[in-house]
Formats: C-alpha cells, sequence, structure tokens
C-alpha cells in the first residue's frame, strides 16, 4: 500500500484536482457531478459544464471530498458529504434511502491507474469516515459494486468496491440490485 496523506477538497486544493482529472474531467467528463445532478444536467454540461460546477462547489468553501497524495502528487479522490449533496440517490431505485437515518455518503472514486489495486480506496474510506466523523456523521454509507467476476471493468468501479468496503470496517445493510449492496460503518 503507497503512503498517502489525505486532505478536503478546498480552494488551495483545487489545481490539484484539475491536475488528478486530467483533461477528461476524471471519466468521460464527469468531474464528479453524476450524483449531484439530474440526468439531463448532467448531460448538458458534461466536461467544462461539469468542471465548472465543481469548482463552484470547491470555491464556495463545502467540501465535495478528499484527495489523496503521494508525497505532492494527488493520485485519488473519494467524494464524501452527507446524502442530501447527492440527490439522484433519491431518484434510484435501487440507492433510495434505507432507513430516515441521516447519513453521510460515499459515492464515488477516482483513482490514477497506477495506483489501482494497491488499497489507496480502503485507505480514503477510512479517511472519510474520519472527515464524516469530525463533522458529526453517525452512520456513512456507501453504494460499490460487488461483480459477478473478480474484476470489473474499471469505469463500473467508480463507486467503489464491495470488498475494500469490507476492509474498511463496512456492513451490507440493504440489497436491492444482485451486484449492488448498500453498506454502512457506524462512526463510534
Amino acid at each position: 500500500m503507497p503512503d498517502l496523506t489525505i486532505y478536503p477538497v478546498t480552494p488551495d486544493r483545487w489545481s490539484d484536482l484539475e491536475t488528478l482529472f486530467g483533461p477528461r474531467g476524471a471519466i468521460g467528463g464527469c468531474w464528479c457531478m453524476w450524483w449531484r445532478l439530474t440526468r439531463a444536467e448532467y448531460e448538458r454540461q458534461k466536461g467544462e459544464g461539469n468542471k465548472q460546477a465543481m469548482q463552484a462547489i470547491v470555491a464556495s468553501g463545502e467540501v465535495p471530498g478528499l484527495l489523496a497524495y503521494e508525497g505532492e502528487k494527488p493520485i485519488a479522490w473519494c467524494s464524501v458529504a452527507p446524502r442530501e449533496a447527492f440527490p439522484s440517490l433519491e431518484r434510484s431505485r435501487i440507492l433510495k434511502r434505507v432507513d430516515d437515518q441521516p447519513v453521510w455518503s460515499v459515492v464515488c472514486f477516482f483513482i490514477a491507474k497506477p495506483y489501482r489495486g494497491q488499497g489507496v480506496s480502503v485507505q480514503l474510506l477510512r479517511a472519510a469516515i474520519k472527515y464524516a466523523g469530525q463533522h458529526g456523521a453517525r452512520v456513512v454509507e456507501g453504494y460499490p459494486i460487488e461483480p459477478k467476476k473478480e474484476s470489473a471493468p474499471d469505469i463500473y468501479a467508480f463507486t467503489g468496491m464491495a470488498s475494500a468496503f469490507r476492509k474498511a470496517g463496512f456492513a451490507e445493510v440493504l440489497r436491492r440490485s444482485e451486484n449492488r449492496p448498500i453498506m454502512r460503518y457506524f462512526v463510534k
């Protein structure tokens, strides 16, 4: 496992997020806006519009997630915030609320290719739990995939792998889809 330092994304770290996401905005111009918009909004502003929307979130002082660094180099991202920041979850029949408990949600990861498969997502999950707990969360929830085959194509793993969530201490609480558990960590 690489030795990482992990920080909240604040305005002074915006250029590092840009560096990590690159000209394609992580994957296909997403800029981690998939869960924050309606599908029509997302498609309409894909690319530069999504980048501007994420930059506005960061500039507002809201922390949309965490950046992991190896030395000075940003190598990974994890989106974590109160569930209300991700309205697409509410519109999903598979990922709709389990109950009325307030939760923080981990919805997305982007890990630079050379660092994939090395436990980076587990380190990010532990940091997300700590960050959310410091901001009042008692429950942190994730929506990983659990593919039938051992390795899923990278594009489908953006919500994380169930095995990484288990390693970070999450437990499955509900499954409305064969390969999409809803997992929770109860902050102590």
